[in-house]
């Protein structure tokens, strides 16, 4: 395991907690402070916004500084993000908190580029392994994350969950900590040269659109039913904060934990048979979330739709990989996140208004027209794969 790999995952197991912190807690606060109950879900929304809005300006600010130089940057900020949060709960300031977790999500723009950066520091012959043990920072993450939200939700006197956000800067910090002995291993920064094909001619490839398609509906139905599940099970099904943390504790340990068998599936699977076992997954989701809204429903549900995600993401990020050199990888890496989290803070924005105006029912709908989409793309490169071959 080389030492890329060890800081970015050692980091990525405290960066990655600022997630999992305000998918908790978003939502609930934002009951209590919005002005009107469909903007309840608004922080979390800001937070994807922040990502996808800040997935260009970082791969910029790496592209010119490095990536070092970038995820330090990040790291320092989101400290403020945290202790913004935490001023804004006490001061009762919905928008203030709506501006800090879009920092929160600005910052995890650059966390999302923690992949492409190991991705640049193995042989091709080991990207899946190593993309998988990254990923498994994020199974210490989910626990990390909501444990630090309900340990800390009464540390400031008369401002409940202020001090789960004062815990967020502490983990900030910790990640800047470690990322300061984070030495990249080539591919920093790129200075000069071409610029090789441009995008258009990229996204012709129909590989890079399914790479594109799974990451797309891998985090747009992830948010859609996430981003909706802590006020559905808080706000109108009465369940405790202890049964809904356990909820989305499960579910992001479910995105992270099949990293542990990822390796063996791209063996012998292949990428696309990944997809195909995530989409599966997925659909298996949505019915349990269909069925019913007890306890079990909603955990098998957010169990099922991590697993999904994983098996999509990653098979959609080893894709992406395969479509660009080395003297374009930025720019593909930005358009492939920005997309991609663009779509994810519309899914996180619409979650909202769904839930309140239509309710759980019509949330499990939208995701499946989501899931189609990847599933075509997926299933005619099979048929033409067969043509080629017979």
């Amino acid at each position: 395991m080389n030492r890329t790999l060890v800081v970015l995952t050692l980091a990525a197991c405290m960066a990655q907690t600022g997630a999992p912190i305000v998918v908790l807690l978003g939502g609930i606060i934002g009951a209590e402070l919005a002005p009107t109950p469909g903007l309840a879900t608004l922080p979390v929304a800001l937070m994807i916004l922040g990502t996808a809005a800040s997935t260009i300006p970082a791969s910029f600010i790496m592209r010119r500084f490095g990536r070092r130089s970038g995820f330090l940057f990040a790291s320092g900020y989101a400290v403020v993000a945290g202790l913004l949060a935490a001023f804004a709960i006490q001061a009762g300031a919905f928008w203030l908190l709506c501006g800090a977790t879009f920092l929160i999500g600005s910052h995890n723009a650059f966390v999302q580029q923690y992949r492409f950066a190991v991705a640049e520091s193995v042989p091709v012959a080991r990207l899946g392994r190593s993309l998988s043990v990254l990923m498994l920072a994020g199974v210490v993450a989910a626990y990390l994350g909501p444990k630090t939200a309900t340990l800390l939700q009464d540390l400031v006197p008369n401002a409940v969950y202020a001090g789960s956000f004062l815990g967020l800067s502490v983990l900030m910090a910790g990640a800047g900590m470690v990322l300061s002995f984070y030495v990249p291993e080539r591919c920093e920064p790129e200075v000069g040269g071409s610029g090789g094909r441009s995008l258009w001619q990229i996204a012709q490839q129909l590989d890079f659109k399914i790479a594109i398609a799974a990451s797309v509906a891998a985090w747009s139905i992830m948010s859609l039913l996430m981003t909706a599940t802590p006020v559905a099970m808080h706000h109108f099904d009465q369940f405790s904060l202890v049964d809904t943390a356990w909820v989305i504790q499960s579910h992001i340990m479910a995105m992270f934990l099949p990293s542990f068998i990822a390796p063996l599936l791209f063996k012998r699977l292949g990428i696309r048979g990944m997809m195909l076992i995530g989409l599966s997954i997925s659909f298996l989701c949505l019915a349990v979330a269909f069925l019913g809204r007890h306890l079990m429903h909603y955990w098998w549900a957010l169990v099922l739709l991590g697993i999904g995600w994983n098996f999509m993401y990653l098979g959609g990020t080893a894709l992406l990989t395969r479509t660009y050199e080395a003297n374009e990888r930025f720019k593909v890496q930005a358009c492939n996140d920005f997309i991609v989290f663009a779509m994810q803070a519309v899914a996180a924005l619409s979650s909202g208004f769904f839930l309140f105006s239509f309710g759980w029912s019509w949330l499990v709908y939208l995701s499946a027209c989501v899931l189609i989409v990847p599933l075509a793309l997926v299933g005619y490169k099979q048929l033409a794969l067969k043509g080629l071959k017979a």
